[in-house]
Formats: C-alpha cells, sequence, structure tokens
C-alpha cells in the first residue's frame, strides 16, 4: 500500500513550488517533483512523520516528535533543494 498524502502536506508542497505524488521507491513516502521532472524522494516508510503522528497520537504529541526531529535534522532546512529541506518544510 502506498503512503497516503495529507492535503496539509499538499499544501506545504505548493507553498515551496513542488508537487507530489506517493513515492515510486518502496523505502520511501513521497516523491517531489519541480517542473514534472522527480528531484527528491522523501520519508522513510518505517517511521512517522508529523501528520501520522497528529492522527495516531495527538497535536501535543506530535509537537514534541517535530521538536525532536528538527534538533537531529537541524541544517538540513537550510540546503535548498535537497531531500532533507523537502522533508522538513513537507513532512515537518
Amino acid at each position: 500500500m502506498s503512503y497516503q498524502i495529507k492535503p496539509k502536506q499538499r499544501a506545504n508542497a505548493k507553498r515551496l513550488g513542488v508537487t507530489i505524488k506517493p513515492s515510486t521507491n518502496s523505502k520511501k513516502k513521497i516523491d517531489v517533483y519541480k517542473n514534472d521532472k522527480k528531484i527528491a524522494s522523501i520519508g522513510a516508510t518505517g517511521y512517522s512523520d508529523y501528520a501520522s503522528y497528529i492522527k495516531d497520537k495527538g497535536k501535543e504529541f506530535a509537537d514534541k516528535r517535530r521538536a525532536a526531529y528538527r534538533a537531529r535534522h537541524k541544517g538540513e532546512q537550510l540546503k535548498i533543494g535537497s531531500p532533507g529541506y523537502y522533508a522538513w518544510f513537507i513532512l515537518w
């Protein structure tokens, strides 16, 4: 079963000027496209993301997990166009 992209994630992608689709890579959740060209695959399938945590455990728990993710990956959001950049702004 492929990953179900949430409306908020689509809105986040649109804000970045990209489109997203479920990944063709079975180990990733989302493929990111710009001008119909795939530029990144993001989100490992074995791990939850912010939207998954909100759905399963609630906003307070999700906010704590987001803070932990962002602490571990600090700096990746600065590498514009990298998979880490897109994961930071689309999934988290």
